[in-house]
């Protein structure tokens, strides 16, 4: 007798439901994010150097993710925990003390001695690399907090960097069936704020929503018109430095007066949540004058 066919849950009443999340593959994520990075690079002459630089250091990250012993897994408890509380998994709070993530910061901080920067980058890097334990505390706290002071964004993007090693790795520990929604503009795994949010096709259903983690590249679904600053579905608008079928837009909520990049895979499978962020400046120079406040969080903007 052959096996009875269960029904796929997903599909019942005939409307599909995506993947809560998707973790990031730390190994792939940071190589092809300084390819992307590299090809900005190359067809930007204004932004040109910066983004290469971007791409070196991404490059860094990468082999960091290979060379870095792996990050103990969050444990069992805490999982269950905080599924149960409805909350993320990964305690943002606990991590600026956290001796890996400060092994990794010192050891992006050696090797991007290597890179080709310019000297403001290299100044800071070098006040990163004589800090103490202290400094460092506060670098890495303002990081995993998602705010960075105007006046030293510069030391940021490093502490920034290894924020983004460890978390990534460490949210790749994590298994995407145990998360559950926080609430609109939260990632599930870390707490974090989006970067951007990403129109794709997901396990066959075509233009879903994710919003990618600024610190742990966690992905996760979001409604599609909705804002991701104070989950309002009213008031959304869109604007681009282009045409209508721009990549990348800039989705407007005039309920809180906020705005976060879109971008859309169909008309770019290239696009990357951070490095098109950076390198759609323009369209944040379009912004800085209009009254709306950007939501996105990318600390390689930072100061623009």
């Amino acid at each position: 007798m052959p096996a009875s066919i269960q029904p796929d849950p997903s599909l019942i009443g005939g409307v599909p439901t995506p993947p809560l999340a998707f973790l990031p593959d730390p190994d792939r994520l940071f190589a092809s994010r300084a390819r992307r990075f590299a090809f900005l690079a190359e067809h930007d002459a204004r932004l040109g150097p910066y983004l290469a630089f971007l791409a070196e250091l991404t490059t860094l990250q990468a082999r960091l993710v290979d060379e870095l012993p792996d990050p103990d897994p969050i444990p069992t408890d805490r999982i269950a925990q905080a599924r149960a509380h409805r909350m993320p998994p990964i305690d943002r709070d606990a991590l600026a003390t956290d001796e890996m993530l400060h092994r990794t910061l010192t050891a992006l901080c050696d090797q991007a001695q290597s890179l080709d920067m310019p000297q403001p980058a290299k100044l800071a890097l070098q006040a990163v690399l004589a800090s103490d334990l202290a400094d460092r505390h506060w670098l890495l706290e303002n990081i995993l907090s998602d705010r960075i002071p105007e006046d030293s964004a510069a030391p940021h993007l490093f502490a920034a960097a290894a924020v983004q090693i460890h978390m990534a790795r460490l949210a790749a520990t994590l298994d995407a069936d145990a998360l559950v929604p926080i609430r609109a503009g939260i990632c599930p795994a870390c707490g974090g704020r989006p970067a951007t949010s990403t129109v794709m096709a997901a396990q066959g259903i075509e233009n879903v929503r994710y919003a990618t983690c600024a610190c742990c590249a966690t992905r996760w679904n979001e409604v599609r018109i909705k804002c991701l600053s104070c989950g309002s579905t009213k008031g959304i608008s869109y604007r681009s430095v282009e045409t209508d079928e721009a990549a990348v837009k800039a989705e407007l909520c005039s309920e809180c007066d906020s705005w976060i990049k879109i971008m859309y895979l169909a008309r770019n499978h290239s696009l990357d949540p951070i490095a098109d962020d950076v390198g759609s400046l323009g369209l944040d120079l379009l912004m800085k004058d209009t009254g709306f406040s950007r939501g996105g969080v990318n600390p390689y903007l930072a100061g623009y």
